[in-house]
């Protein structure tokens, strides 16, 4: 009886019959978990690359403005951000800021008052940054000359991935800041408008009608005849300087 309990066992540890099935139900568990993953890494970044193009319209839709930007503005920035995005939920948020590079009379920073936050609005649970943030943005922000603008473009979208392993989503944010392309400054109505401490000019005429703020009195180089202050050029001309136009007498 002994001997045939050994002779079974034996035969039981050399059979190697349905090894690989064996192996299957061990490995496969384990493939299918790196396949997820992998999936996952590479649909977040997918989805990373397209809120950051979305990111870089939205500042170089800005960025070209010659006009007085207001709310309904942004507002219709946030919702072409949105199809951009591709978002998955209901909502997306959006911060656009300008900052203007001020440098003191000494020429040397002191804490944030280099960098000055001329505006600053946001859509969604966002809210608008203030003065004292430009503290923790100052590493953040680029080399600027004195008078200089930047548009800082900020989103943040809920990615929920179809496969839930560490958690059930997180949000992606994008970042990214944008010269003003044609104009000095981007103007803000009600607060850098000629109200607030900025001049309410971007230094640009766009040819047909008047510049904003008044900042040239018609673009001579596209249709002089044009324009409502057509006729007042013949008895003033304006110099804009810096995105700061003054009216002189000639």
């Amino acid at each position: 009886m002994t001997a045939r309990i050994q002779k079974s066992v034996s035969r039981f540890f050399r059979d190697t019959k349905g090894d690989a099935s064996l192996e299957a139900i061990i490995i496969l568990p384990a493939l299918i978990v790196i396949f997820a993953i992998s999936w996952l890494y590479f649909d977040v970044m997918r989805q990373q690359a397209i809120n950051q193009k979305a990111n870089y319209t939205i500042g170089d839709i800005i960025s070209r403005e010659t006009e007085v930007v207001n709310h309904e503005y942004i507002d219709n920035a946030r919702n072409l951000l949105f199809h951009l995005a591709q978002a998955q939920g209901d909502d997306i948020d959006l911060r656009v800021s300008v900052v203007q590079y001020d440098k003191n009379g000494t020429g040397e920073s002191v804490g944030n008052a280099d960098y000055e936050l001329v505006w600053s609005v946001a859509r969604g649970d966002w809210s608008a940054l203030d003065q004292d943030d430009m503290t923790t943005y100052k590493p953040h922000l680029p080399i600027l000359a004195v008078g200089d603008q930047t548009i800082l473009v900020e989103t943040r979208d809920w990615y929920q991935p179809l496969v839930h392993l560490a958690n059930d989503g997180f949000d992606i944010k994008t970042y990214s800041f944008t010269r003003p392309r044609f104009a000095s400054q981007v103007i803000f109505e009600g607060i850098n408008d000629g109200s607030g401490k900025t001049w309410g000019n971007n230094g640009w005429g766009n040819g047909d009608q008047d510049a904003p703020g008044g900042s040239l009195c018609n673009n001579d180089a596209e249709n002089a005849d044009e324009g409502a202050a057509s006729a007042d050029c013949t008895s003033t001309t304006t110099e804009p300087t810096n995105g700061q136009g003054k009216k002189k007498n000639t």
